[in-house]
């Protein structure tokens, strides 16, 4: 198979050296599991039209062949020292390097709202903290700001800022910056896309996170602009894809996971929310928004499953309280900890240099 393989990929030719992409140095890996075929295809800085062309001949020249069903295509990157990030009007300008915030810089997304995407942004923060890694979360929902109440926080007025920059404040182990904190309770932010976009680059860039292990980023939900800016100018190592078990809620979930494609952003994986209902009383659990629809999509997509939080009580009642559930040693917190584990893991593969081309 892999000298098919091989062969199949050879025949595209570079666009810059009219060389196969395997002998042009342009594939850094792949990996064949269950008819899904993943390959990393170094963008080696092509125009963006030719780039697509070659995108299209990879997923055409493979799905002919009868081992594959799909193709899984990774892009990467090649910054020109000194050039700006394409595509948004808020990107850096080659005046503003590029600052890295933490070790490992992760995106939670959702291709929607009421989905619980922040209350999993919130605990998996804790969990990592409790893991005594030092986290940061940045509450990136403008429109929608929940981490402040979700980490105990919800009456805060104000960030200061000093010379280092914007002072995070700090809850259950946790360095926290959110609109929230500068907009009266209930208010409504009523911003134009450009006005989003440059809030959430200041928060970014101008931070005093001091040395973080972990960036927890809570997206806005959907893949709009604010979204875009985030993707594209942001060093972010991977992006989790918060969803729940039912099938709208995961046609949702696969626009989110195009769009960080799209940008280039590797996906970590899915998480489950809500995955079952577990009654306080009796301890039986019920599929309420079904089951297991988020695993069986992460199979299909040849991602991690990272892991599901059910649907309880407790988790609302700590969740409104400001009290995340991952604080505690019960059922919920071992199952956000375990999720965080699985996504330290990911992220960590995912910065990696890329293997050379292997076939499994």
């Amino acid at each position: 198979m892999s000298d098919i393989l091989n062969r199949a990929l050879n025949q595209i030719a570079d666009t810059r050296s009219g060389k196969g992409l395997i002998d042009a140095d342009r594939i850094d890996g792949v990996t064949l599991k269950d008819g899904v075929a993943t390959i990393v295809l170094r963008s080696a800085n092509t125009e963006p039209d030719q780039l697509a062309k070659e995108k299209t001949s990879i997923d055409a020249a493979l799905t002919a062949l009868p081992e594959i069903n799909r193709v899984r295509l990774i892009t990467t990157l090649e910054r020109v020292p000194g050039k700006a990030e394409p595509a948004t009007q808020s990107a850096p300008t080659p005046s503003e390097p590029e600052k890295r915030a933490a070790r490992h810089v992760i995106a939670v997304a959702a291709g929607k709202g009421g989905v619980g995407k922040s209350t999993i942004a919130a605990n998996l923060a804790v969990a990592m903290a409790r893991d005594d890694l030092s986290v940061g979360i940045l509450d990136a929902d403008i429109y929608g700001p929940s981490i402040p109440r979700l980490m105990g926080l919800p009456d805060v007025k104000g960030l200061k800022k000093t010379e280092s920059g914007i002072q995070p404040l700090e809850a259950h182990g946790v360095k926290i910056v959110s609109m929230g904190f500068l907009t009266k309770p209930g208010a409504v932010v009523v911003w134009r896309g450009p006005m989003v976009q440059g809030a959430i680059q200041q928060f970014l860039r101008d931070t005093d996170w001091g040395d973080l292990d972990v960036l927890i980023i809570d997206m806005p939900p959907g893949t709009g602009d604010a979204q875009l800016a985030i993707a594209q100018t942001a060093a972010i190592d991977g992006a989790v894809i918060t969803c729940t078990p039912q099938d709208l809620a995961l046609d949702d979930a696969r626009k989110a996971m195009a769009m960080f494609e799209q940008t280039h952003t590797p996906l970590l994986g899915l998480i489950e929310n809500m995955s079952q209902f577990l009654c306080p009383n009796c301890g039986e659990s019920s599929d309420i928004f079904g089951h297991g629809g988020t695993r069986d999509e992460a199979e299909k997509m040849g991602l991690p499953f990272l892991g599901e939080i059910p649907l309880h009580i407790d988790l609302r009642k700590r969740s409104d309280a400001g009290q995340p559930a991952a604080l505690d040693d019960g059922p919920i917190s071992k199952a956000f900890r375990s999720a965080a584990h699985e996504i330290l893991m990911a992220s960590d593969q995912a910065r990696k240099p890329a293997p050379e081309i292997r076939f499994t």
